[in-house]
């Protein structure tokens, strides 16, 4: 594992990279970018649950990146929507080349907001070979309709993803980059290249029917789990874990 920094817009964004031991004649693997949600306690540096992960795919064949969107972990910014697509868009453009990636089997594991980004860049950008989605929300307006805002936005600054007091300059500019990303809205694009959408039907943030939302929403190749008193952590859940890494096991061998 090495630690990296991608710029985007100018910002430093922290990142790491994990390369598989392998004793066979590949030159080349394919590559998984795990994508974090929206920060919903401060920054804890001795959390490693994202980089257990990480640990956990790279040992199956894989190159993991992972890495912090802007205003998330030791990343630069401030917490945008619009924002976090062009930071994920920049880790692609670092990831097909690599090395030790093949371009053409890039896939994208994203939670919560990290999700939403997912759906939304692979929809715009055809080197990405897939993407599993672990309980996105299907558009963000239970976060920004009337009052809630501004509610969010102070709750934000509180947790410190909202560094910049004077940020956003222009607030409802900022609540629309919001409603252009919702993954809902783009979703379909992805097709023919394949989505696994996995919700947990008891999600206490972002309820199932966001994810019934995408399934309808998504063309096929695609598929919806569904996990019986799933909540919305879905990286500690095992079932959610081991169907994504069976999921890219497949995509990967195609």
């Amino acid at each position: 594992m090495y630690s990296i920094e991608i710029l985007s817009d100018g910002l430093r964004l922290a990142a790491e990279v994990r390369v598989p031991l392998c004793h066979d004649s590949r030159s080349s693997f394919p590559a998984v970018c795990i994508c974090h949600g929206i920060p919903a306690v401060p920054f804890n540096p001795t959390e490693r649950g994202y980089s257990e992960l990480a640990d956990r795919v790279v040992s199956e064949g894989f190159v993991v990146l992972t890495f912090n969107f802007r205003g998330a972990g030791l990343s630069e910014g401030d917490f945008d929507m619009r924002g976090w697509v062009r930071d994920l868009s920049q880790v692609v453009t670092y990831m097909v080349g690599l090395e030790e990636v093949d371009a053409s089997r890039v896939f994208l594991l994203g939670f919560s907001g990290g999700a939403a980004a997912s759906l939304y860049v692979a929809a715009k950008d055809e080197r990405v070979a897939g993407v599993v989605s672990c309980a996105s929300p299907a558009d963000f307006r239970e976060l920004l309709e009337g009052p809630r805002l501004n509610e969010s936005l102070a709750q934000w600054r509180k947790i410190g993803i909202v560094r910049d007091p004077e940020f956003p300059q222009d607030i409802e500019a900022w609540a629309t980059g919001f409603e252009e990303t919702a993954p809902s809205g783009v979703i379909h694009s992805i097709a023919p290249r394949p989505v696994f959408l996995l919700h947990g039907d008891a999600d206490e943030v972002v309820p199932l029917a966001h994810g019934h939302a995408l399934f309808a929403a998504a063309e096929e190749p695609k598929r919806l789990m569904v996990l019986s008193e799933g909540l919305h952590r879905l990286r500690v859940d095992e079932r959610a874990m081991s169907a994504t890494i069976e999921w890219l096991h497949v995509q990967a061998a195609c």
